[in-house]
Parts: C-alpha cells; sequence; structure tokens
C-alpha cells in the first residue's frame, strides 16, 4: 500500500512537472477596430499541445475580441445565444478544468480561448486524449492586462495570438559584458596605483580635501561580519521586502552621489575656472567642487523620483552604480592574497547557498537570491532593488515582455573579483612585474563572466555569478604567482608597508656633505649646504641664533618666523595662495 502511494505521488509530480515544461510564453497583440498599425503587445501563458501558436504575427488571425469575463464557461449555458463566431472570447478562470471551457469554447465557434487569471499564471494543462480533441488555442491573460485592454481599446478591439521564437542570446549580455569588465579594470587599475602612491610618495600634509581620501585595509574579522551582515539583510529583505526596499533605495542615492563626486573630482580638479574658496563653510570648499556635490545630489534625486521608469532610468541607474564601485574599489583594499582568497571563497559559498540550496528551504521553492534580486511576484510596492546593473532586453521576445524585461547583475559580482584585480595591480608594481597579474586577472574575469552567460542561456534561470568568477580569477592568479615562483611573497603581500625606502625629509647621519633633497617653496629662504659631520660648528656671536646644521639637508630658519618648513600652517597658507 505505501509503494503503491509513493509511486502515486511520483507519478503527480512527473505530470506536474510536465505542465511546466509545457508552459511557454506568448504574445497577444491587440489593436483598434480602425487603426491597425498601432497596437500593444500583451503577455500571455499558452501550451502548445493545445494548439500551436504561429512564429510570426504576420501569419497570425486578426479576430474580434468578446469580453465574456463575467463567465466562468463551465456549462453549456454559459455560452451566448448566438455562439462566439469566429471571435475569440476572454472568460473568467475557476470553478472547472481548462479542458471543460476550451471545449465548450470551440463548440461555441470560437478561434481561440484566452483565459483571464487574477492569480499567477499557470501552464492550461491536460492529458493526451484532450490534447487530441482540441484544435484551438488556450492562454491565459492576467486579470490587469485584460482590464488595460478593454480601457485602451474598447470593446471592439481586435487581437492576435503568436508566440516570436526566443533568441538564443540577447545583445543586451554584450553590453552589460563591457561595464563589468571595463568597470573591474579602470577600478582595479585606479585602486592600485591610489595605493602605490599612498606607499611610495612623501607623507606631507596635502590639505583636508585629501586627508579624508584614505583606503581601509580589509581584516579576516570585517570579513566574517560582513558575510553574516550580507546574509541577514538577504534573509530579512525575503520576509520584509516592502519595508527594507525603501531603506536600500536611501542607502544607494547616498551612496552612488557620493561614488559619482568622487569619481568626477579629480577631473573638476583640473578646471581653470571656479578655484575660489567659498566663505562661511566648513574648511572653506572651491566652487566648482561645491557645484560638482550639488551635481551628484541632484543626478541621484532624479534616479530617486523616476526610478521606475523602464524606457530611461535604467541608464542612469547603471552610471550611478558604475561611480559606486569605483568608488568602493578605491576605498576598500585587500592587503594580502590570503584575504582576497578568505574574502572570495567565504562569499563564493554565500552566492551558490542562496541560490542554488535556498529553493529547498522555502515554501515557494524559489531561490531566496533571485526572489530579492528581481523583486518578489506578491510586493505590494513593485519596487526593485538598485544594486544591480541592468540592461533591458533588445529584442522583441515573450521573455522580454513576460517573465525576464530586464538582464541583472550584481554589484557583488563586480566589487569582490574587482578588489582582487586591484591588489594584482599593487603586486605587480611592487614585484615589477609589469602588470601581468592584473593582465591575467582581469581577463580571466572577463572568461568567467562569459561562462556564467553561458550558463545562464543553457539554463534559462538566474545563476551565481561568483560560482564561475572566484575559481576563474584566483585560479589565474595562483597560476601566475606558481608560474613566476612567487607564490610566498603574492601570498603575504611581501610586506609592502614595511618595505619603503627611508622617506628623504626624515633627519639621518651623514659622514659627508649632504645637499638638500626637498626644493623648498619659493616663500622660504633656502639654507646653504650643511657643514660636514666631523667639523665642529663655529662659536655662534650673541644675539639671534641661526642654526647652521640641524639635520641633513635642513633648511635655515628664522626663530621667530611664523611660517617655517615644519609648520602645517605655513603650508596651508602658502597652498591657498597658490590655488587661488
Amino acid at each position: 500500500m505505501a509503494a503503491a502511494l509513493a509511486l502515486a505521488r511520483l507519478a503527480a509530480a512527473s505530470l506536474l512537472f510536465a505542465a511546466q515544461v509545457a508552459g511557454e510564453y506568448g504574445m497577444l497583440r491587440v489593436v483598434s477596430q480602425t487603426e491597425t498599425l498601432r497596437g500593444k503587445d500583451y503577455c500571455v501563458l499558452y501550451n502548445p499541445q493545445w494548439a500551436p501558436l504561429p512564429h510570426s504575427l504576420g501569419k497570425a488571425s486578426l479576430l474580434q475580441l468578446h469580453n465574456w469575463t463575467g463567465s466562468l464557461l463551465c456549462s453549456a449555458a454559459d455560452l451566448p445565444a448566438g455562439g462566439f463566431r469566429s471571435r475569440l472570447p476572454l472568460v473568467a478562470r475557476g470553478n472547472c478544468t481548462f479542458y471543460e471551457k476550451v471545449r465548450l469554447a470551440q463548440g461555441g465557434g470560437a478561434r481561440g480561448l484566452l483565459v483571464v487569471s487574477r492569480e499567477k499564471l499557470v501552464p492550461p494543462g491536460g492529458n493526451k486524449t484532450q490534447y487530441e480533441e482540441i484544435g484551438i488555442p488556450v492562454a491565459l491573460l492576467s486579470h490587469d492586462d485584460a482590464l488595460d485592454i478593454f480601457g485602451r481599446f474598447g470593446s471592439a478591439a481586435r487581437a492576435a495570438l503568436y508566440a516570436p521564437k526566443e533568441p538564443v542570446l540577447d545583445y543586451n549580455l554584450v553590453i552589460i559584458f563591457i561595464m563589468a569588465v571595463g568597470t573591474v579594470a579602470l577600478g582595479g587599475y585606479w585602486a592600485g596605483s591610489r595605493d602605490v602612491k599612498r606607499y611610495l610618495k612623501q607623507k606631507r600634509d596635502e590639505g583636508a580635501e585629501k586627508r579624508e581620501d584614505t583606503a581601509v585595509d580589509v581584516t579576516p574579522v570585517m570579513i566574517c561580519v560582513f558575510v553574516f551582515t550580507c546574509c541577514s539583510m538577504l534573509v530579512l529583505l525575503y520576509y520584509f521586502y516592502d519595508q527594507l526596499v525603501y531603506v536600500i533605495i536611501g542607502i544607494f542615492c547616498l551612496a552612488s552621489a557620493t561614488g559619482l563626486y568622487s569619481c568626477l573630482a579629480p577631473l573638476v580638479r583640473k578646471l581653470p575656472f571656479c578655484a575660489c574658496r567659498v566663505p562661511y563653510l566648513h574648511k572653506r570648499p572651491q566652487a566648482r567642487m561645491l557645484l560638482l556635490a550639488l551635481l551628484c545630489v541632484a543626478v541621484s534625486v532624479v534616479w530617486a523620483v523616476f526610478r521606475n521608469d523602464d524606457r530611461w532610468a535604467w541608464v542612469l541607474q547603471d552610471a550611478l552604480g558604475i561611480a559606486f564601485c569605483l568608488y568602493m574599489l578605491r576605498t576598500i583594499r585587500l592587503p594580502t592574497f590570503k584575504s582576497c582568497t578568505l574574502l572570495l571563497l567565504v562569499l563564493f559559498l554565500y552566492d551558490v547557498f542562496f541560490v542554488f540550496v535556498t529553493p529547498f528551504l522555502t515554501k515557494s521553492g524559489n531561490s531566496i537570491m533571485v526572489e530579492v534580486a528581481t523583486g518578489p511576484a506578491d510586493s505590494a510596492t513593485h519596487e526593485k532593488l538598485p544594486m544591480v546593473l541592468k540592461v533591458p532586453r533588445l529584442n522583441a521576445s515573450p521573455l522580454a515582455l513576460c517573465d525576464r524585461p530586464f538582464s541583472l547583475l550584481g554589484f557583488g559580482d563586480i566589487l569582490v573579483p574587482g578588489l582582487l584585480v586591484a591588489y594584482c595591480h599593487r603586486f605587480d608594481v611592487q614585484a615589477q612585474a609589469s602588470r601581468v597579474y592584473f593582465v591575467a586577472c582581469t581577463i580571466a574575469y572577463g572568461l568567467g563572466l562569459l561562462v556564467t552567460f553561458l550558463a545562464l542561456v543553457l539554463m534559462q534561470r538566474g545563476q551565481p555569478a561568483l560560482l564561475y568568477l572566484v575559481p576563474c580569477t584566483l585560479g589565474t592568479s595562483c597560476a601566475v604567482a606558481l608560474w613566476r615562483r612567487e607564490m610566498g611573497a603574492f601570498w603575504s603581500g611581501s610586506g609592502f608597508a614595511k618595505d619603503l625606502p627611508p622617506t628623504p625629509w626624515a633627519a639621518t647621519p651623514t659622514d659627508g656633505p649632504q645637499p638638500p633633497k626637498d626644493p623648498q617653496p619659493p616663500c622660504e629662504d633656502v639654507a646653504s649646504p650643511a657643514l660636514p659631520a666631523a667639523q665642529p660648528p663655529k662659536p655662534q656671536p650673541p644675539g639671534p641664533a641661526v642654526p647652521e646644521e640641524a639635520g641633513a639637508g635642513a633648511p635655515a630658519r628664522e626663530p621667530d618666523s611664523p611660517r617655517s618648513p615644519r609648520s602645517p600652517t605655513g603650508a596651508d597658507e602658502a597652498r591657498s595662495s597658490t590655488s587661488a
């Protein structure tokens, strides 16, 4: 008895799986009675086993729509008095099977059947005998679309059912590929160059604007806290999406405006105008920098207001997202390859778990990661998370209209490998490797992204990109380090901050005359070369003392001078007069 019950359940599951596979998306083109050139496409879900739909709109029959949604069409009494007479009726879903509805519609002279559903669209299934009996197509249409059809076109609308073939590859993936690889390459190169300059340049005070621009070294404790925060936030978004999505939108607006300012500030500082300081404000910013900050905030606010306009808001979101990623790559720093490996492997497991494992743990059977990234279907706000690069599908296909109108790539799939690319660039400069690590890791990221897109096309479902990106980037970096026999130094970072040459402004004992190493500002008095160390200093006459030797290359100055080489105030004043 138990074995028979198990077999029955297995058979039912097989039939359900077959019905899910048989369901396909199609299009309903609706036009007005008088004008056939202008129309609108609506998404339908149909089962080709009832009757296939033509792949071209030119081969589809244009039929008169018959609004019969007040009837369930479950008995002969539900048929209109004169039948449907070669029309395309719309009936309500419920109370009987799809077979009973379509059999009555076909007997009433209908050329097809649209079942209007207030719930989620499901494939209209049946059995083999029923499929052989029916010769007209049957499809499901959402209730909101039905209201839009009769509100836009009226009761005299005409429609055609067709199902264009889905292309193997959409061109929007090419755009996403260029944006992602370009962001990783530019961000990794920029971050690596700035870190090298930060450690090798003279550590003198360069003003308040540059003192604030510091990197944050990632430690193993920070990695653990970050991953735990990501997991918690993802689960909270899954259960409280409608409440937390606005918090994420607000965070994105602030972070993207900051990132856009950080990316444009080096270019704006080179402009020859608006360099004057604005008084009465903290730190007296330059007028051009204040205007740039206002512009970045305005761009972020414009996106927040029009974020749901699918025609062009995605362009603004991608621009802000790229600026945010560049800012994060420049700000966050992984000091060793050990830290890179730990971060990438932990996030690798995190991505795979929330995409492939969570469908077995949720009641709906959906992936938590995909559900949150694309927005829950039952969301009351219909808001989408902005932490992704998104590009609309560039071909007219049912999949673009019905299921996934945008292709998405999360910021984490750019930032996490990008941190490794930045580390590779820093190590290139340290080891004088002619950027071999940087180039190899960037190419590996591009190849991993291509593999991700290939898996997406073949499986037709959301993929954890880090599943393919992490092995490609980590494996390539390790292979290059082993090939160059630098694995030990590459793993530990070779003490990059410890092996710096002695700073030229530090006072060091010398055995002979040393010329001054640092040129002085034009407003300072430059001292003559110091005496040899073995020669005793000459006695000074009474009066104001002027030291002749205060260290190798140290300039002479008056004791009462308010502007000394070591005075931060004097340096700031000299710099302010130069920039003004």
